[in-house]
């Protein structure tokens, strides 16, 4: 059975030239869950001890995005931490290493080398500006391309609990400015930059330039929020549901594992 990270690497395989497939292919990948073939199990804050490929193009280290092929390639049980893409990728930036995904074992295989890998975790860890403003007047959203609503919708439906709900509409600023609006309506305290930078995500890997949206965040009691609800294209975020499973290494974006 194929994954959605084969899907996407075949994508990106069959035309090479295409920016957008190979922008989708790295939206992927750093959104996908991997997991990290280790030399042995950390122990307490120990810093992971990634098994090294050694290649003619450079040292890599061996992610998966399925257990069952880690296991596959490693012909059994072996120890893996379990992170996201872009945890990894950051992980691996500046330490010369590149990334070896599904080795041997799945149609995605594939060699990052490691300059790929530093731009991957540059492109994801850019914040957005900040800036202070409230919009003059709002309206309906305008065109805008079908590949940047489909990523906005994806990265949304992947923001667990850290918003109730986002609007995207038209929006006049009091500096006046125009341009198109995300907000986002009663977000989880601390969530702001997380969700600034997913959107910001789906801005990039759907090759668009950076400021072509600006995002915003209102509480519902707030006269805007009235206002997003009558013009504004509507997202769902889900609930957070209550996890009881320990957090695995790499859970956490601000806090990523050591590398040895």
């Amino acid at each position: 059975m194929t994954t959605p990270l084969d899907d996407a690497h075949a994508a990106m395989t069959a035309a090479p030239e295409d920016d957008d497939a190979r922008l989708a292919f790295h939206d992927r990948l750093a959104s996908a869950e991997l997991y990290l073939l280790l030399v042995r199990e950390p122990e307490g804050d120990e810093a992971l001890d990634p098994r090294l490929f050694e290649t003619s193009q450079g040292t890599f280290v061996l992610a998966f995005d399925r257990v069952e092929r880690l296991s596959a390639f490693a012909e059994g049980s072996a120890p893996y931490a379990a992170l996201s893409g872009r945890i990894l990728a950051a992980m691996l930036d500046g330490n010369g290493v590149g990334l070896a995904l599904n080795p041997g074992v799945a149609p995605s295989s594939y060699l990052m080398p490691s300059e790929a890998v530093t731009w991957l975790a540059e492109t994801l860890s850019d914040a957005p500006d900040e800036l202070e403003a409230r919009p003059s007047e709002l309206s309906p959203p305008g065109d805008l391309p079908d590949r940047l609503l489909t990523a906005l919708d994806a990265k949304l439906a992947s923001a667990q609990g850290l918003a109730r709900m986002a609007y995207l509409c038209g929006v006049t600023w009091e500096t006046g400015a125009r341009g198109h609006l995300l907000a986002f309506v009663d977000a989880t305290p601390g969530a702001e930059g997380a969700l600034a930078r997913a959107v910001r995500e789906a801005l990039v890997f759907s090759g668009l330039e950076a400021g072509a949206l600006d995002v915003a965040f209102f509480a519902a009691y707030d006269a805007v929020a009235g206002r997003l609800a009558r013009v504004g294209l509507r997202f769902d975020l889900p609930a957070f549901e209550a996890q009881v499973a320990p957090a695995a290494p790499g859970t956490d974006p601000d806090n990523p594992p050591r590398l040895r």
